[in-house]
């Protein structure tokens, strides 16, 4: 039997480092070949590494949450036959040592280890409990005898959060008296005012990391202005409801999303600067022609930007299943990191959740992003009458190192005036 050291690939696109995120398998596992040993994040995306050999895992590069050079050891395997690598020396057997090398005598380190082995070990206390949560879900009814419920009732007691010790969980008495010994409840408080301690430590790793790292770099080196408009979407919701009964099932149904993405290339053709990137280093601003617009997408992971490219050439039901597609595959792990990389604007919306007015952070090195606010029905003041009419705020944030404000209020105005009118989406 040998060993073989697989080693961290090198992922391309200059990444010298990647973070271990997840571990598929652990020391003493068989393995065969092709099967997934971990997941790491670039700064673009989760990968995972499979295994080129069969064999049985010894050690793991390091821990979730560690980042490891290209190159560095990611798991060590026995295998039949000689292996790739040595074998590790044991934990309890020294290294071999270079001929003429001279240890250092201990010093810091072993007078330290000599009074800690002195001082007397004094246990700590074990931390309190925090208090249960409730025992049932919402719509669960606790059951209990009538008698039972009044008293609950007299003490103050919510049954929701009794534990229930007869047939099928069935309240008693007993319990009533259990749980105001227990939890303190004699003074007439129930459960739901319960006091809570406890504390729990996350680590920040992954792609809530990664998150993190680009929102700090973005806030910190980007001095962002954030330009807020209101637009009237009432004739562009209704022109939607129409292309949808009339083309629906042909062609898909589309969102408001995709108008928008259309509004936005139009009027990158007026405004160039806005679809662009900006290289803090070189102090160079790169214009693109194409509209690759990234569309901000929520996971169970935390936030993603898959990027539909060549927004410029797609109508809106080729946007919406673009957007489908690429959504579908961010939240389900399957982005490849090429979706997950190169737009020049982002198009950032919470949909229902939108808000009023939101201060969106731009997805650097861009220049622009364009934030989706909740639509509303409010009363409008037209041709001297009060109407009720369908509004939305555009939040919209730049970098003032390269749009000037009065440039961003025209980008915006025009995306304005072509979802106001929205014929004029579909007219060159």
């Amino acid at each position: 039997m040998g060993q073989h050291v697989i080693k961290m690939p090198d992922l391309g696109e200059g990444i010298a480092e990647v973070e271990v995120v997840a571990w598929r398998v652990q020391p003493g596992d068989a393995i065969v070949e092709d099967q997934i040993l971990a997941d790491v994040m670039t700064d673009k995306a989760t990968v995972e590494i499979p295994s080129p050999v069969h064999g049985t895992v010894i050690s793991l590069g390091g821990k979730v949450g560690e980042s490891l050079a290209v190159g560095a050891e990611l798991i060590r395997l026995e295998v039949e036959g000689a292996g790739n690598a040595k074998a590790a020396p044991p934990a309890d057997e020294p290294a071999e040592v270079p001929h003429g090398f001279v240890p250092e005598p201990p010093r810091v380190a072993e007078a330290a280890a000599s009074v800690a082995q002195a001082a007397p070990v004094v246990a700590a206390p074990p931390p309190r409990a925090a208090p249960a949560p409730a025992l049932r879900a919402a719509g669960d009814k606790p059951l209990a005898a009538p008698a039972v419920r009044k008293r609950a009732w007299d003490l103050g007691i919510e049954l929701q959060y009794v534990a229930g010790s007869g047939p099928a969980g069935r309240i008693t008495h007993a319990d009533l008296d259990a749980h105001v010994a227990g939890r303190g409840r004699a003074s007439g408080v129930d459960g739901r005012y319960a006091e809570l301690e406890g504390e729990e430590a996350v680590p920040v790793i992954g792609l809530r990391r990664k998150i993190a790292e680009k929102m700090q770099m973005a806030k910190r080196q980007i001095p962002h202005f954030t330009y807020v408009e209101e637009v009237d979407v009432t004739e562009l919701e209704a022109l939607r409801g129409q292309l949808n009964a009339r083309y629906g099932e042909e062609r898909g149904k589309i969102t408001l999303l995709p108008l928008l993405m259309r509004a936005v290339v139009l009027a990158i053709r007026r405004f160039p600067d806005v679809n662009a990137r900006y290289d803090d280093q070189a102090n160079v601003v790169t214009r693109y022609q194409p509209v690759h617009i990234g569309i901000a997408t929520q996971t169970d992971a935390g936030l993603m930007v898959p990027v539909v490219r060549h927004a410029e050439a797609r109508d809106p039901w080729a946007s919406a299943k673009e957007i489908a597609r690429l959504a579908d595959a961010a939240r389900h792990g399957k982005a490849a990191r090429d979706e997950l990389s190169g737009s020049t604007i982002t198009i950032t919306s919470l949909g229902a959740l939108g808000g009023i007015v939101s201060t969106p952070v731009i997805n650097h090195p861009e220049v622009a992003i364009v934030g989706v606010n909740r639509i509303v029905d409010r009363p409008v003041i037209r041709n001297g009458g009060m109407v009720a009419r369908k509004l939305m705020n555009l939040s919209s944030s730049f970098d003032h190192r390269v749009i000037d404000g009065m440039v961003a209020a025209e980008f915006i105005q025009t995306v304005r005036a072509y979802l106001e009118a929205p014929a004029t989406l579909f007219v060159e």
